[in-house]
């Protein structure tokens, strides 16, 4: 029976050994794969590392304090790790026999280093991230608090969330998934506040998982966690580029998971109502953090329900009550209001999606000069009335009171379908959008199965308004 190549190990023979690690890392395949043999003492090295990920400083003093040894010394060693012990001023220093580790090592960015003599490998972890500042995210800004946001570095983000829990109850457990990519992936939570069988499902799922690669970060994380409905749009993670609010969850004892290329942590378990709450709710005094969730919760569901409300109304003129009136289209139409709504939705997402596109320098003058040109010509060649482009506007615009762009999506597919909903059947058709809406969440399940409406269904009084009131932040408290 052939032998697993997870199980090889090295043999005596350093020849061999060279070989084969030639082999397995495509030594003369990539150009970035760099390997040297060097003699100390009459002892052959061979180091491997890939070019980019290693710190000089630390490559230059380990292979120095080796070049300078005794030979005869190195030979006197029992064992590998004998040899590491005296002849490596390294603390970060292990000894593996087996070869598919010791590749793993390599391409994970560690420096490798083969010794004339030994059955087996030295690995350094002298890995030096390409990184990015450490920035404010632009999608989550706050008016006071820190200006750090997460990097696409596993190393940097965990520094910066244990920056602020100086605790040893605070847990990274660390895991790979992904058969070619390895993707390092961080459960980050607090022993004794998170739940146990929670934390247990959580890495039982992550652990259970079959791909190639996380191509796409904590999105392709995401699908390979949640079981795929791809009717229901409901967000069932957040995610977060601040460490605060990371920190803040795990300090209420949910756990964070942090992958490695992404700059952004899931929070686990999501509810819907916790969409509601902001990092800035928190750097204000309660009464006017209260106030601002207050308003955001508002401008919510009014996002979610004015134009579908409106057009239900107008579509029906005749029956608009007296104090109502000013909602009624006075000028001549020449498409139908559906059909406006529906250009509105598609041009205010092709807006959006040029501006991510548009270098930084134009952005802002192609966002003018494009609503300035669309809106108005759209008025005067009586493709628009002027009512359309207003309310439309105003939903564009308090979307981005939303954070999440997941939920923010999410209501957005809603509304068209009940506007879609009401062109067919009227008020029944906005009563049986709201139905189906309600009934998609109620239906919804969390990663760990839990239900989406957590505290109104199942009911909890104190959690449902802490969601809703902002509270002093009290000692022992995040």
């Amino acid at each position: 029976m052939a032998k697993n190549p997870a199980d090889r190990v090295f043999s005596g023979d350093f020849e061999a050994n060279a070989r084969i690690m030639d082999a397995e890392l495509g030594v003369l395949k990539s150009f970035d794969m760099t390997t040297r043999t060097l003699d100390a003492g009459g002892i052959r090295l061979r180091i491997y590392f890939i070019n980019g990920f290693i710190k000089d400083v630390i490559c230059e003093r380990v292979l120095s304090a080796l070049m300078t040894a005794d030979g005869e010394k190195i030979k006197a060693c029992e064992s590998l790790e004998k040899f590491i012990d005296r002849f490596i001023p390294y603390d970060d220093v292990r000894a593996t026999k087996n070869i598919a580790e010791a590749v793993e090592g390599v391409l994970s960015g560690r420096l490798l280093l083969l010794i004339e003599g030994f059955d087996g490998a030295a690995v350094l972890d002298a890995r030096e991230y390409p990184a990015r500042e450490v920035a404010e995210p632009d999608n989550d800004r706050v008016l006071r608090g820190s200006r750090d946001g997460f990097v696409e570095t596993l190393v940097y983000n965990a520094a910066l969330i244990r920056r602020r829990i100086r605790s040893g109850r605070l847990v990274m457990e660390k895991l790979q998934i992904g058969n070619d990519s390895k993707t390092d992936v961080a459960v980050c939570y607090m022993d004794g506040e998170a739940d146990g069988e929670l934390l247990y499902e959580i890495k039982a799922k992550l652990r259970s998982i079959k791909r190639d690669a996380l191509t796409f970060g904590q999105e392709s994380l995401t699908e390979s966690l949640v079981k795929r409905q791809w009717f229901n749009p409901f967000p069932r993670v957040r995610y977060t580029e601040r460490p605060d609010v990371a920190v803040s969850g795990i300090l209420e004892g949910k756990i964070i998971v942090l992958v490695d290329n992404s700059p952004a942590a899931m929070i686990l378990p999501t509810f819907f109502l916790d969409f509601l709450q902001e990092t800035n709710d928190y750097y204000f005094p309660p009464l006017v953090g209260t106030y601002l969730r207050c308003v955001r919760i508002i401008v919510y569901f009014v996002t979610l329900f004015m134009t579908p409300v409106w057009y239900c109304l107008v579509k029906n003129d005749w029956q608009v009550p007296e104090y109502l009136v000013f909602i009624k289209i006075e000028h001549e139409i020449h498409l139908p209001i559906i059909v406006q709504l529906l250009i509105i939705e598609l041009l205010v997402e092709c807006m959006r999606i040029a501006s991510l596109n548009t270098p930084n320098a134009l952005s802002n003058s192609f966002s003018v000069i494009g609503t300035l040109i669309l809106g108005e010509f759209g008025v005067e060649s009586g493709w628009f009335v002027p009512e359309v482009i207003f309310f439309m506007a105003f939903v564009a615009i308090a979307n981005f009171t939303q954070p999440s762009f997941e939920l923010g999506y999410a209501f957005k597919l809603f509304r068209i379908f009940m506007i879609i909903l009401i062109a067919a059947f009227d008020y029944f058709g906005l009563l049986a959008g709201i139905v189906i809406m309600a009934a998609a969440a109620l239906n919804t399940r969390t990663v760990t199965g839990h239900p989406y409406m957590y505290p109104i269904i199942p009911f909890d009084g104190r959690a449902l308004k802490d969601l809703f009131v902002r509270e002093s932040i009290k000692r022992g408290n995040n």
